[in-house]
């Protein structure tokens, strides 16, 4: 069977990551696709990172190695002996229980109310040791997948994304730093010479889908959604609109993009636009809207090897469902209706 090649583009959203982890885990295990390119941001960078060390080896199964080993890192039990136990309780239960917990009022009152410069010497990246174990050899090497990493210019606002031999640690901890948690990360700007400050590429770019335009890129994009697109309850709490607030904001350059692949779309298919002036993208998306929806910022922050556990499980079968119901789609023809989205 020949593989069809797929881009992949993996969204922030701390460790509901571990959801794509699983429809990751999933692809690497599916001989009729292969990984081409990968844009990730934050949490989906780590991720992205991760296959890219594998495939860059021609080793899928180094690649899902990588991605245990990330995820062990996070919190995650890998052991199967313990699946019983990691699945005894709902991730809907663990969410409440550490959204009415006493500790999480209080550090997210005083990750509000304090900045992260205010620990001076004190202060450290807790996914520093993660971002420096990678073998960057592998990550930045032209083998393997195209790999690109999204962050977001304190000072300009702008995008930038990192590709090649620019990802470094420092470009793997400036795509998932929050700046309500996390100094901003600086990295020298090649153009300027000028070091530049990052903050969470969630903000201009989740993920960011341009760099996956290439020609010479496959036309399929598989989008991994953490974040819900839609809630039907208005949120009525602090914390729900909070939370809301953050979805919305984190989707906002996503949605950006996918309103101006439907656009082209619309040109091509009224022939206002010539066939091969222009990229036809074929979008998919891999997601799980009613489990995220019973999420928040709670299980995002607060690594639960349960919740971890059980959104591994959920992005595999999310994954398994996709490619029995659209996988005959690549190659072809979208599956996701970006002219219903927009509406």
């Amino acid at each position: 069977m020949t593989a069809r090649p797929i881009n992949i583009a993996l969204q922030g959203g701390g460790a509901h990551g571990a959801f794509t982890w699983g429809v990751l885990d999933r692809l690497l295990q599916e001989p009729s696709v292969e990984i081409a390119g990968i844009s990730g941001t934050s949490a989906g960078a780590l991720n992205g990172a991760a296959v890219k060390a594998g495939l860059s080896q021609g080793s899928r199964d180094l690649a899902r190695e990588n991605l245990d080993w990330l995820w062990e890192q996070m919190g995650a039990i890998t052991d199967e002996r313990f699946a019983g136990w990691l699945g005894a309780a709902s991730p809907t239960a663990i969410n409440r229980l550490i959204e009415t917990s006493v500790p999480f009022a209080v550090i997210d009152s005083v990750t509000r109310a304090v900045s992260p410069y205010a620990y001076g010497p004190f202060y450290a990246n807790p996914l520093k040791s993660v971002a420096e174990k990678f073998h960057y050899e592998n990550i930045c090497c032209a083998e393997g997948p195209a790999f690109f990493v999204c962050a977001t210019n304190v000072r300009s606002g702008k995008v930038r994304v990192f590709g090649g031999d620019e990802i470094r640690p420092e470009a793997l901890l400036a795509s998932a730093c929050l700046p309500t948690l996390f100094q901003a990360v600086e990295i020298e700007d090649p153009e300027t010479g000028e070091r530049e400050a990052y903050w969470d590429g969630g903000y201009t770019g989740n993920p960011a889908l341009f760099p996956l335009y290439d020609p010479d890129l496959p036309d399929d994009i598989v989008i991994v959604n953490i974040n819900p697109l839609l809630r039907e309850e208005v949120p009525k709490s602090a914390r729900a609109i909070q939370n809301r607030i953050n979805e919305i904001s984190f989707n906002a350059a996503l949605l950006r993009d996918l309103r101006a692949i439907a656009f082209v779309q619309r040109l091509l298919a009224d022939g206002a636009l010539k066939r091969g002036r222009m990229k036809n993208v074929l979008v998919h998306m891999i997601a799980d809207d009613l489990l995220m929806r019973q999420l928040s910022v709670a299980t995002k922050s607060v690594p639960v090897p349960q919740v971890l556990h059980q959104l591994r499980e959920a992005g595999s079968d999310a994954c398994d469902a996709f490619l029995s119901a659209h996988g005959d789609k690549i190659g072809r023809e979208g599956s996701a209706d970006l002219a219903a989205m927009f509406t």
